[in-house]
């Protein structure tokens, strides 16, 4: 039985109460999953998104007892996905299913095959008779953010505001040393979005640090803060990223315990008006005192990655200028042409106080991009 949350919601919950048909569903198939003679061998198997709003009753020994979780594939599953979907398909000498995997984290089996179909039909468009890695890197990209969408008129007012926001995001994603590494920046539009950064981790994590949330937080807000220092007027581009950072914000203090003023504590309970729809009641167990307390600290997080976000725009801001004067020239960067464009950015680090300080190139670079940097610093306008 597939989505057994459709008939298999918590019973009491909802307008309808006993006499709802779903809750008449529920009831007998709870009897028939009773009554089965264990010597039939019958069994049994069911599936759902959502195993926090199954009814208890169905999780009782003898019913649903044994519980798989099937999670979203590590880097070594969806290579062993990627290679079944790519069996028939004639990819090119230079395809590598490792580093594709590797660039995909958080993809399901089906985001994976949607990517290897998706490059499959680039490749008969361009009329290539295999598949090639910038098919592939294409698909990534349509899976994750849609289409590209060339036909939307841009001004070049546009265009620019674009370029520095992206610009924004990539630079302070760049500077901070717990932000996931900057895989890909462009100003084309594709779906809703004028543009995008794509940070991609090295390896997949289970867990993350709140410093790694910290410099998530700065980056998210990267891109308005470039929009407020170079065009004073900032625009409506970056209402989806600060819908995702306040977010993140309210889950740093509310669920994840990392606040320091509020405490390792849980606040918020789940709707149980699981008939109802999210939205439609809200149930708190804080009081007013504690509800502006949080408020407080989510305000205080956003704050301090808002002001993070303009001291690192601030001080390089050539960097800035060059990364979005290459945007509007290539439209898209890659991570190897940040990096050239980003060369003397150093690390930003935090101090044990909670400030800021900086990093010296030196920790961080080969020797031969040391010598580039010090000349480039030898007139002392960098520090």
């Amino acid at each position: 039985m597939d989505e057994i949350d459709a008939v298999g919601r918590h019973r009491g919950a909802g307008l309808g109460g006993g006499h709802d048909e779903r809750e008449q569903t529920l009831n007998q198939l709870l009897v028939e999953m009773d009554g089965f003679d264990v010597k039939t061998g019958v069994i049994l198997i069911a599936a759902t998104n959502r195993p926090d709003i199954l009814d208890p009753a169905l999780l009782r020994p003898g019913r649903f007892d044994r519980h798989i979780v099937v999670d979203r594939p590590d880097i070594k599953g969806r290579r062993a996905i990627l290679e079944v979907h790519a069996k028939g398909k004639p990819l090119g000498k230079d395809i590598d299913l490792e580093s594709l995997a590797r660039s995909t984290p958080g993809f399901t089996g089906a985001d994976l095959a949607n990517t290897i179909n998706e490059a499959a039909l680039l490749a008969a468009r361009r009329d290539k008779d295999v598949i090639g890695m910038s098919e592939l890197d294409e698909a990534v990209d349509r899976v994750i953010a849609g289409p590209e969408r060339r036909s939307r008129v841009m001004t070049e007012q546009d265009k620019k505001v674009t370029a520095y926001h992206e610009g924004g995001h990539a630079l302070v994603g760049y500077a901070l040393p717990n932000a996931d590494p900057i895989h890909k920046v462009t100003i084309i539009p594709r779906g809703r979005a004028g543009g995008y950064t794509m940070a991609v981790p090295h390896e997949d994590r289970n867990y993350m640090r709140r410093s790694e949330l910290v410099d998530k937080l700065a980056m998210m807000l990267g891109g308005r803060a470039a929009e407020e220092m170079i065009f004073i007027d900032p625009t409506t581009g970056a209402s989806n990223d600060i819908e995702q950072a306040t977010s993140l914000a309210r889950k740093m203090v509310m669920e994840y315990g990392m606040s320091d003023r509020v405490g390792p504590m849980k606040y918020g309970t789940p709707d149980s008006e699981v008939f109802l729809g999210r939205d439609y009641v809200r149930h708190t167990d804080y009081s007013d005192d504690i509800a502006t307390l949080i408020d407080e600290e989510i305000r205080a997080l956003i704050t301090q990655a808002h002001e993070e976000a303009r001291a690192i725009l601030k001080t390089h801001a050539p960097a800035l200028d060059r990364l979005a004067a290459a945007l509007i020239e290539r439209e898209t960067l890659d991570a190897e042409e940040v990096m050239k464009v980003l060369h003397d950015v150093p690390k930003w680090e935090h101090a044990p106080n909670g400030s800021m300080r900086i990093q010296a190139p030196e920790a961080r670079m080969s020797g031969r991009e040391v010598a580039a940097v010090k000349a480039s610093t030898e007139d002392g306008t960098a520090s």
